[in-house]
């Protein structure tokens, strides 16, 4: 594991806005943090969540806009919280 993946994993065990978690990390560029939070996706480490109006709540989402990151919030996984504590 990354050290970046190892910070956001760190970032995100409640759920958070993206500028939380650019806000936690020692990386600062946008784009890395971006991508590095892509891979974690991809590896299923970390679900996306989107605000539900009518129920109150973040559900989870399998559809999210890359370009759009920010606009989402992000939960580590079972597996993400697994691989981040045995690090």
């Amino acid at each position: 594991m990354e050290d970046l993946e190892f910070e956001i994993l760190d970032a995100i065990y409640f759920v958070e806005p993206f500028e939380t978690i650019l806000n936690e990390v020692s990386e600062k560029r946008f784009g890395v943090v971006k991508e590095c939070l892509r891979k974690l996706i991809r590896k299923r480490w970390v679900q996306v969540m989107v605000f539900n109006e009518q129920k109150q709540e973040f559900l989870s989402s399998t559809f999210f806009d890359f370009d759009r990151m920010d606009d989402y919030h992000f939960l580590a996984t079972k597996e993400g919280l697994k691989a981040h504590t045995s690090k």
